[in-house]
């Protein structure tokens, strides 16, 4: 075996040690951009699974993207409806800081690069472990990445369900990411402790392969070409690219700085103006309303225990109306501010259905004819809060039809899907 691992190194290509030159490589180069991604990743992680959350996935068929998520379903709670911004900051973080993320990820995996093709491949058990978490943190963080990035460029190319594919390569990632943390954050530690911090390396020790600790630093060039750029001038780089990013997507979660959003979907582009010119996620066309589907002769059914009950729009806006100022959050990340809405309470509708002291989820049914989320399923404690609204009314006009004419629902803190638009039906207790 050995014999044969000297004739590999001796072979023209990358598992050869001088094959790789930069001298920008070294340990506290990748320790920095190590422990970068440490913070920056576990967010991201801790905000997706609150995502995933939102979407009450344990609490009916219509709202379960991954009914045989087992025991990886294990922290799944009742999402809260307050603060009524939760979901918008939540998922403003998660998309924006993922993808800010994206040059720090790949100067990374640049700055390791050389092994993945070290000779002999695994040398003990413990380095069979950290071969192992590598391979599930990157390829977990590459598909995750990837992924991500379809589905705010709205490119479902994947095979399957986002949800579903999304949710199970987060647990893998989170496999590796855990495990790779676990072994390798005390060198990391150890290195960025031994004195010169990776951007202030002087130029001219830049790949003489000590990693300041005294041990033999293997990420370094053993033969590094003269630098052109130093790992000061490197990390500039990266986080240039990282601004760029942020600087060109983040807006799309604000309404004065939405149009500097060029690398993200952010609704429909033009909205209008007026009381209803906010960010439209699915327009009436899209779905393929029908003017007799939303007409005169639209009505709302209400179901439960006390009976079926049908109303015009003129009938329900002569119940009680209420009003709750509310943002719409998507998954995407784009979001818009606090609109104000009028309708009726969800819980006063659950009283007519047959539940007037504590209401219990509800079936929320659209009358669209395409797309998905056609139906939608809502907790008791969403139904109860008094800003849960079926709306009629937003910004003091009634709804436009891009906008769920005649009623659509608005809930405090929920995903933007859970806002059913162009509301059918409500069936209460149904869940």
């Amino acid at each position: 075996m050995g014999d044969l691992v000297r004739r590999l190194r001796t072979l023209p290509g990358p598992t050869r040690p001088d094959f790789w030159r930069s001298p920008l490589r070294g340990a506290r180069f990748t320790a920095v951009l190590g422990l970068v991604l440490l913070v920056g990743l576990t967010l991201v992680a801790v905000t997706g699974l609150l995502s995933y959350a939102a979407y009450n996935p344990d609490l009916a068929a219509v709202n379960d993207k991954t009914p045989d998520k087992g025991l990886l379903g294990f922290y799944l709670f009742a999402w809260p409806t307050g603060p009524h911004w939760l979901y918008r900051l939540t998922q403003g973080v998660h998309v924006t800081l993922g993808t800010v993320l994206v040059p720090v990820l790949l100067a990374k995996l640049w700055s390791v690069i050389p092994r993945l093709f070290a000779l002999p491949p695994v040398r003990s058990v413990g380095h069979a472990l950290e071969r192992l978490s590598v391979v599930l943190l990157v390829g977990g963080a590459l598909f995750q990445f990837v992924t991500g990035l379809l589905n705010i460029q709205l490119e479902y190319v994947f095979p399957g369900s986002f949800y579903r594919l999304h949710f199970y390569g987060a647990w893998v990632f989170l496999a590796g990411f855990l495990s790779h943390t676990a072994l390798k954050l005390p060198t990391a530690v150890r290195v960025l402790r031994a004195g010169i911090p990776a951007g202030e390396t002087p130029a001219g020790e830049i790949g003489k392969g000590e990693s300041g600790t005294g041990e033999r630093d293997t990420l370094a060039a053993p033969a590094p070409t003269p630098p052109t750029l130093s790992r000061r001038g490197a990390f500039a780089m990266v986080g240039a690219g990282s601004l760029v990013l942020f600087a060109t997507t983040a807006g799309r979660s604000s309404d004065v700085l939405r149009p500097s959003a060029l690398l993200t979907p952010h609704g429909v582009e033009d909205p209008g103006t007026g009381p209803a010119g906010f960010q439209i996620n699915k327009t009436a066309a899209s779905v393929h309303i029908r003017p007799a589907d939303i007409g005169p002769a639209w009505r709302l059914t209400v179901r439960g225990p006390a009976g079926t009950f049908r109303f015009t729009r003129a009938a329900l806006l002569a119940m009680d109306q209420h009003s709750a100022a509310l943002p719409i959050a998507c998954v995407e990340g784009w979001s818009t501010s606090d609109q104000w809405w009028r309708g009726v309470r969800l819980r006063d509708l659950a009283a007519v259905a047959g539940f007037p002291d504590r209401p219990p989820g509800v079936l929320v049914e659209s009358v669209q004819r395409a797309g998905s989320f056609r139906e939608a399923a809502l907790r008791d404690n969403q139904v109860r809060d008094g800003r849960s609204l079926l709306a009629l009314e937003v910004n003091g006009v009634p709804l436009s039809a891009d906008h769920g004419y005649p009623a659509r629902i608005i809930v405090p803190a929920a995903p933007g899907v859970m806002n059913t638009k162009w509301v059918g039906a409500l069936t209460f207790g149904a869940l």
